[in-house]
């Protein structure tokens, strides 16, 4: 039975020579493109997509700013009935302001006049945050079904983040995101859905989904 091999190691079976040339041009590149990487600033991330991870992700991204010891807040924009792992953790951590959104939207119970509040009074917390230089690094969960339930205008999100401290990094989560903020992101990764432990038939569990 043949094993496949990637295309670098068959070719240092075949030409060690070639292959070292073919390293050598993939460090020069490289270097090239960090020697470009001058500017030093905070950036727009969008995490968006049917896939598990994409909040998980953003607080895996907070935990390495508060190793760094930085200044993190987050808000939360939907609120579950249960107390999540990131909350019980994070929410006694001295450098991290958590917040979750009041009595609105919840996947448990649709109200849309209080959601639509409690989406307006969270992004006004949103806006203080984004005016102060003391938060290094901000993070808005689940912020795009307020702007796909017509809760929050996406035009004013995105004039916030635009203006907001030069060093401050902002990531945002939800399946989808308006164009106007996407227009502005420094980076969109997309967390893409081929298999799911909860259609196999596995419950929910503490640690893993919540």
């Amino acid at each position: 039975m043949t094993q496949h091999r990637d295309d670098d190691t068959r070719a240092t079976d075949q030409d060690p020579a070639r292959y070292q040339q073919r390293m050598a041009t993939k460090k020069r590149i490289v270097d090239e493109r960090i020697a470009n990487a001058d500017q030093e600033r905070g950036v727009v991330i969008v995490l968006k997509g049917n896939g598990k991870g994409k909040s998980s992700s953003a607080f895996g991204t907070m935990a390495r700013a508060l190793g760094h010891g930085q200044r993190c807040a987050v808000i939360q924009f939907i609120k579950g009935r249960r107390a999540t792992g990131e909350y019980l953790f994070f929410n006694e951590h001295p450098r991290v302001d958590f917040h979750v959104m009041g009595h609105g939207f919840s996947w448990e119970v649709r109200d849309p006049e209080r959601e639509r509040q409690a989406a307006q009074e969270a992004w006004a917390l949103a806006e203080r945050l984004l005016r102060d230089p003391q938060y290094h690094f901000l993070l808005f969960d689940e912020l795009s079904y307020m702007i796909k339930y017509g809760y929050l205008d996406a035009e004013r999100i995105a004039r916030a983040l635009s203006e907001r401290p030069a060093h401050q990094n902002v990531m945002m989560t939800g399946r989808t995101m308006a164009r106007e903020i996407q227009d502005i992101a420094d980076t969109i990764s997309i967390i893409q859905d081929e298999r799911h432990a909860f259609r196999l038939g596995v419950k929910a569990q503490a640690g893993i989904e919540y």
